[in-house]
């Protein structure tokens, strides 16, 4: 493995990449011509390009483009995209460069990457390589959150057409729709020898700063060794509404010593019944589960002047 001061230089220097952009994603398939484009003027050799279009084709994708050897692996597409990269990439000689072409870009937004591709594209010629944690449930890693409960549903259920075309609206859209049938869970935290306890609809555990595009709190970042879980309301579906109305105004002053707010190293997550789960907005399993941090996992090309511990 390079030094990051190594590899930075030899982004820089070389400009040696390889492009793959989920054209599923919201603005992927009519922004994806325009990233090719911008990596070449910005003087990068694209050792392979894929768009991918199909359900099923951006691991292979993935796969295909980082055994090319590229100093660089520029990614566009969502959340989830980037997740699936960043499992690809965890402890690799590899840096991850993001172009935000998602819904909410939570990632991208926690690293310092601009949502303007232009501006995200100069960020990948002119940035740095740093490292960042990534989370762990069992084999798999996250870049972002975990959440149980309603936001499990509402992915399961937001029609890809509505994302398309409201973006980050799509999901509270179709939350209002469930909400009227949807049960509180009684979510239990096992974290430092204690025992948290929540009546709720929704419960995250993030690793990344920001939650549908929002700060989370003012001091959350994806390089601080810790995971943060909370809560959004209480049982009734006022709270949760009242609550989520909160986060979203609110949380870029809020700190980890506010409650609702767990900051740990490692979690266990059990409920009253079991849950669906959802991974970086990707469905994955049920509770119960154990999540764990994987320190320093991953390289990412960020701005120069971003701040790496």
């Amino acid at each position: 493995m390079r030094s990051k001061p190594e590899l930075t230089a030899a982004i820089r220097g070389q400009r040696r990449a390889a492009l793959v952009v989920n054209a599923r994603s919201r603005r992927g398939r009519q922004l994806y011509d325009r990233a090719r484009s911008g990596l070449a003027a910005a003087g990068f050799t694209l050792l392979g390009t894929y768009p991918v279009h199909r359900a099923g084709e951006l691991e292979r994708s993935l796969a295909a483009a980082a055994a090319l050897g590229p100093d660089l692996l520029v990614v566009g597409g969502g959340d989830g995209t980037i997740s699936a990269a960043a499992r690809l990439l965890a402890h690799r000689d590899i840096a991850l460069g993001l172009l935000p072409l998602g819904t909410t870009n939570n990632f991208a937004r926690t690293v310092g990457i601009p949502l303007d591709l232009d501006a995200a594209v100069a960020v990948l010629a002119k940035g740095k390589v740093i490292d960042v944690d990534l989370g762990l449930v069992g084999e798999t890693r996250f870049t972002n959150h975990i959440g149980v409960g309603l936001s499990a549903d509402v992915m399961l259920r937001t029609p890809p057409r509505l994302k398309r075309a409201v973006g980050r609206l799509a999901y509270p859209m179709t939350a209002l729709a469930l909400l009227t049938r949807h049960r509180p869970l009684r979510a239990t935290v096992r974290a430092g020898g204690r025992e948290h306890e929540f009546v709720t609809h929704q419960l995250y555990v993030a690793n990344g700063g920001f939650h549908a595009g929002r700060p989370i709190t003012a001091g959350t970042d994806a390089d601080d060794r810790l995971l943060v879980a909370y809560a959004v309301g209480g049982p009734s579906t006022r709270e949760l509404l009242r609550e989520t109305a909160r986060n979203a105004a609110t949380g870029h002053r809020r700190t980890l010593d506010d409650v609702p707010f767990l900051a740990v190293g490692e979690l266990r997550l059990e409920t009253d019944r079991p849950a669906r789960v959802e991974i970086d907005g990707e469905l994955c399993g049920e509770t119960p589960l154990r999540i764990g941090l994987d320190p320093n996992a991953l390289r990412v090309m960020a701005p120069a002047d971003r701040p790496d511990r």
